[in-house]
């Protein structure tokens, strides 16, 4: 069993022992402190709060823990039943709510489900305010309402379709041309949400065909849930044999993209944000953002623009608290997640996917032709194992040390920047370990740039 409490949420393992595992008594305790939490941080009058979840098997048990918590907490529950992250986080919003609480382990397999906590903006918790979470259940702080104090419950499943309607309202979204282009595209939603409101965005988007894999809302998912290449073998065998021209492929929450060209190839789930960026700041001039460990290609396509690239700290919330600084126009990243500000502030893989249709068909390229014309990068992953006496800081430092002579950014462990390249260390949260992404012109050459700098990194004085 396993339970990782981050400032980011609560996820683990269903079952086990009260602690060592996502138990009902784990989902009481820290559900009852993000609300208290929530009621001293609100400056709305609202008394609600969204809960909305994927379709993981766990899904429902966990659901009914979390709505009675926090209506024995004294809050009005607004559930929004089946619902991607973007989708609950949209909701916080348009239900004037104070707060969100999404029910999903994300790309995590089907043992795992999590608690994402949402602010009155329907964005994640920032780091302060995760560390008072994990405070106030760790010291039990917290106290439920009275007879006459007691929560309402209400259902209302009519956000999926809000959550379609305003992103076609966005200006950028081009449906008469994406209509007009005859599009034939297949989607694979891993057996969660996606195959319910996909389906529905891209008929509305004027999809001529919509070829769908795995689209059953089960929980029990055909293949490892997180969209990456060596997961999607049957939807890649899909586009080969079929007269198709793109299949978007989502994780169980919806929040991130990846795409494969008309021949089954990968596209490259680090270009979907690079894809979409080169269509809003075509259309719209400004700012961009990513975080440290994405690829080189977003500042690349800034720069042909003339605009500013701006990197952030791994995690959603610091990426996005660097666009709201730099006000920038598009950001997100790597790992397929798309944040737009005039849709809302988090990842998003409909406004993804309307975005980049609406780019395709102004192109009139092939989905292989379109990724061709990006400037073409590869990643490397490693990693440095820690020992309990391993001084990180000192590793770090070295680092910084020996290369002070290249663009150093340490605002999340130490990324190196060189003329063709970039090495990036990062202390992981959950392991012990040092992770080490690289990334270059070549695959070898990413791989050959992060093993120098661990040499040098693990080097004893």
């Amino acid at each position: 069993m396993t339970l990782i409490k981050s400032i980011s949420g609560i996820r683990g393992t269903i079952g086990g022992k009260a602690g060592e595992g996502l138990t009902p008594l784990d989902i009481v305790k820290f559900t009852s402190a993000y609300a208290t939490l929530i009621r001293r941080i609100s400056s709305l009058q609202s008394n609600r709060i969204v809960v909305g979840r994927d379709a993981r098997v766990s899904g429902e048990m966990v659901r009914k823990v979390v709505c009675g918590t926090l209506m024995g907490m004294g809050f009005d529950v607004v559930d929004i039943g089946l619902a991607s992250t973007p989708t609950t986080e949209l909701a916080v919003t348009m239900a004037k709510a104070c707060g969100g609480i999404i029910l999903t382990a994300s790309h995590n397999p089907k043992p795992w489900n999590a608690l994402k906590l949402l602010n009155e903006r329907g964005e994640f918790l920032n780091a302060e305010e995760g560390k008072e979470v994990l405070r106030i259940a760790e010291a039990e702080d917290f106290e439920y309402a009275d007879i006459d104090s007691i929560g309402l419950y209400t259902e209302d499943l009519s956000y999926g379709e809000k959550h379609i309607e305003h992103v076609l309202s966005l200006p950028l979204v081009d449906s008469k041309a994406i209509r007009e282009a005859g599009f034939r595209v297949a989607i694979d939603c891993v057996n969660s949400v996606g195959g319910i409101i996909l389906p529905q965005l891209l008929e509305r988007l004027g999809v001529d065909y919509v070829e769908k894999l795995y689209c059953e809302p089960t929980g029990i998912f055909q293949h490892n849930p997180e969209p990456l290449e060596k997961n999607l073998g049957d939807i890649m065998q899909l586009m080969r044999k079929e007269e198709l021209d793109v299949a978007f492929v989502v994780d169980p929450d919806v929040d991130r993209l990846a795409m494969i060209c008309e021949d089954g190839t990968m596209y490259g789930e680090e270009y979907t944000l690079v894809t979409v960026a080169d269509y809003v700041l075509k259309n719209t001039p400004g700012n961009t953002v990513s975080n440290l460990s994405s690829t080189r290609a977003l500042r690349d396509v800034t720069d042909k623009y003339g605009m500013k690239y701006y990197a952030s700290a791994v995690g959603e919330v610091n990426v996005v608290a660097k666009m709201k600084e730099t006000h920038a126009v598009i950001g997100g990243e790597g790992n397929g997640g798309v944040i737009y500000p005039p849709a809302h502030y988090g990842r998003d893989a409909l406004v993804g996917i309307a975005l980049f249709l609406s780019h395709l068909a102004h192109e009139g390229k092939k989905v292989s032709e379109l990724r061709a014309s990006y400037p073409t990068y590869y990643m490397a992953k490693n990693r440095i194992d820690l020992t309990p006496d391993t001084d990180i800081d000192a590793i770090l430092e070295k680092v910084k040390e020996v290369y002070r002579n290249e663009e150093v950014n340490d605002i999340d462990g130490v990324k190196i920047d060189f003329a063709d390249g970039w090495v990036h260390l990062r202390k992981s949260n959950t392991e012990p370990i040092i992770r080490v992404y690289s990334e270059a012109r070549t695959a070898d050459e990413a791989d050959r740039l992060a093993k120098t700098v661990c040499a040098i990194a693990c080097e004893k004085n």
